[in-house]
């Protein structure tokens, strides 16, 4: 008969303090993708592509799960007094992000959605006919200023670091991309 199971592989040298949660992730951020073992970024850009909230999942992780969890952390200070904004004016988004889900959390905030439909979902709406309901607004010339958050993102990769994730821990990676937001806010 086997004892229980010892896991494979280094383990985690991050140790939390009494009584605080882990801030380090089991799996440290890394995971499997087509190319290989990767960390994914994700954020909220301004309309400057200054990066406001920032989160890592591993590198499968997909992207429509997290939108709830970056707007919850979405606390923008204001100039003068006043409590931080915390509900942007409209989201603008990929295919990835277009679920039922985030829209009706997007519709709940009473925020401008600018997400397109996949084609699946679209010929899903299309085939339920009139049950199916109307298709969800979307505003072509909006959505052309999505491209600053992808810039955003090349930005980030401009460092070899950020780009090629030497770092062990999620805690050490994640203060790179805090860093590089903060230079990208200097500029």
């Amino acid at each position: 008969m086997r004892g229980p199971r010892v896991s494979q592989g280094a383990e985690s040298s991050y140790t939390s303090r009494a009584g605080e949660p882990d801030r380090e992730p089991p799996d440290h951020a890394i995971g499997r993708s087509r190319g290989g073992l990767a960390t994914k970024i994700h954020q909220l850009v301004d309309g400057l592509g200054r990066p406001l909230v920032i989160a890592l999942t591993a590198g499968q992780a997909g992207d429509s799960p997290m939108l709830k969890y970056l707007l919850a952390d979405l606390a923008v200070a204001r100039l003068g007094p006043g409590r931080p904004r915390t509900r942007p004016d409209a989201v603008l988004g990929d295919k990835a992000y277009s679920s039922r889900a985030n829209r009706e959390l997007l519709r709940a905030m009473r925020v401008t959605t600018v997400i397109p439909q996949p084609s699946d979902q679209i010929a899903h709406r299309k085939r339920r006919g009139s049950a199916g309901g109307r298709p969800p607004a979307f505003d072509a010339a909006t959505y052309k200023g999505r491209n600053v958050v992808e810039r955003s993102f090349n930005d980030h990769k401009q460092w070899r670091g950020l780009a090629t994730r030497f770092d062990k821990l999620a805690v050490v990676y994640r203060g790179g991309v805090v860093l590089r937001a903060i230079l990208i806010w200097l500029r």
